[in-house]
């Protein structure tokens, strides 16, 4: 039976002969042949270069991911751990009449670890792990998305197959791309297409089949999924992969730090402390640069001095070259000296350091030590964030008698809390729909929040000019202050104040 391409042979041959013979010049067919026939290479290019591509593992044999090497996700390795048994137990799920599950979710913000769960799960397993981002499905040609879907399911068989293995995990980072809501790409039917042949090989999968594929799908945007994908007997579990907590971070530093010379002396529990909000890849990219910083110092250990700083240069980058005038950088210490004084008072202990040393796009900046991991939040907790960010620009106009638009960032981040409340219904507003609130009254209301804060701040520094001015005399000369400094200096000042006022 002839092939398409040999039909196709035929009929632009024919179709030759035929404007031969009535003396039609030749030159548009063949233009327009080359034409397609560049577009059908390119497209078929695109789709074998796929095939080879896609799958391949992400580590080496002997380099191996377990779950005992990634830190700080308890609850998701249990949660996983537990949906791996039915591929390890198949006679055991048989038996108890269970469904195995086709597919896992691993939800949470970049960097927490969710590729090597995926990795750790097929080692686990002992499976054939096979790879794949969402952004590889989708072409502007129709129909290759499908096709590539179709390719990957099949690559996890053959795979399974040439290495002996009876269970394939099958990786897909980006699902959010491949799996979002149909229909919201109107103009784009393709996305639709794609994710239509992926639900149908996913309803495809059952315990019953020669190789046993378990879906592991990762995204930080589920609330774009489409519910089809989410539905139970294809993504069964949501597994939450979140930042890790004080000891999950702690535990983290401990990994990352394993191989490399570090002081006896360094308090991983302090580190942990100063880093709320890092994820596993910052903390990874800290305990590198940590060790970066001793290396260009020519020390042979790691010292808490060096942690200390790599955590200000992964939150804000390295140290810039440009140097603010005199007047600016006068300016600079009195704005961070506000910032830190209202933290105190707030928070004792919560000044980690103060700079004001140019990093990134920051001229200065404090950096704060939460007491403890917090998840909700106050008004009162709220406030006092406001009061924060509005200690700086107060402290300016006390002291040089006027505002500069380095406040810019502290304000929007201001008006960014006073919207939290006002949508938490903590705002004198109650429970509303910020969305459906008029702008003018939203406007007053953010007004009303912030300069509340803005009077008490006002009261607070005005009694502290000296104070300021004193402290801020002391950064221009050091450039850092750290936080036991800090309080040192706070401390001093006001017993010599009242020690002045006993005399007196």
């Amino acid at each position: 039976m002839p092939s398409m391409r040999d039909i196709l042979i035929g009929l632009a041959v024919a179709a030759a002969v035929i404007l031969i013979y009535y003396q039609t010049s030749l030159l548009p067919l063949v233009a327009l042949a080359g034409l397609l026939f560049l577009l059908y290479r390119f497209a078929d290019l695109r789709t074998s270069r796929f095939s080879t591509t896609v799958g391949k593992p992400l580590h080496k044999k002997g380099k191996a991911v377990a779950f005992d090497q990634i830190g700080g996700q308890e609850m998701a390795k249990r949660e996983l751990l537990e949906a791996l048994d039915f591929l390890l137990k198949p006679e055991k799920v048989r038996e108890m009449g269970i469904r195995p599950l086709k597919g896992v979710m691993l939800v949470g913000p970049p960097g927490t670890g969710k590729t090597m769960l995926a990795r750790a799960a097929a080692n686990y397993t002992r499976s054939v792990f096979v790879s794949a981002s969402g952004s590889e499905f989708i072409e502007v040609y129709a129909g290759v998305g499908a096709q590539r879907v179709r390719q990957l399911f099949s690559r996890c068989r053959q795979k399974a197959r040439q290495e002996g293995k009876k269970s394939a995990v099958l990786f897909i980072d980006e699902i959010d791309i491949l799996g979002g809501k149909r229909g919201s790409h109107s103009s784009h039917l393709e996305y639709d297409q794609t994710l239509n042949q992926f639900l149908v090989e996913m309803d495809g999968l059952n315990s019953g089949d020669e190789v046993n594929i378990l879906v592991i799908g990762a995204t930080n945007r589920p609330e774009i999924l489409d519910p089809a994908l989410l539905r139970p007997g294809r993504f069964d579990r949501i597994v939450q992969v979140d930042l890790p907590d004080l000891e999950g971070r702690k535990k983290i530093l401990e990994l990352h730090l394993k191989n490399k010379p570090v002081d006896p002396a360094v308090n991983l529990e302090k580190i942990a402390r100063e880093t709320f909000g890092f994820s596993g890849a910052h903390l990874e990219s800290l305990a590198n640069e940590a060790a970066i910083l001793a290396m260009r110092a020519g020390e042979d250990t790691i010292r808490e001095k060096h942690v200390l700083e790599a955590i200000e240069k992964v939150i804000m980058g390295e140290k810039v070259e440009r140097k603010p005038s005199e007047e600016e950088l006068w300016r600079i210490a009195v704005h961070e000296t506000g910032h830190a004084l209202v933290s105190e008072t707030i928070e004792p202990g919560s000044v980690s350091s103060i700079t004001i040393t140019s990093r990134g796009k920051a001229l200065g900046y404090i950096r704060q030590q939460p007491p403890e991991d917090r998840y909700l939040y106050t008004r009162d907790c709220l406030d006092h964030k406001i009061a924060v960010l509005l200690g700086g620009s107060i402290s300016e106009k006390l002291i040089l008698g006027n505002q500069s638009t380095g406040s810019s960032s502290d304000f929007q981040q201001a008006v960014d809390i006073a919207k939290k409340i006002i949508a938490a219904g903590l705002s004198s507003l109650g429970v509303v729909s910020i969305k459906d609130l008029p702008k003018g009254l939203l406007h007053r209301t953010i007004q009303e929040i912030i300069n509340q804060q803005a009077q008490w701040v006002s009261s607070l520094l005005s009694g502290q000019v000296d104070l300021i001015r004193d402290l801020a005399a002391y950064l221009m000369e050091k450039e850092k202050i750290t936080g036991n400094l800090f309080r040192e200096k706070v401390k001093g000042q006001q017993k010599g104040k009242s020690s002045q006022a006993v005399m007196l």
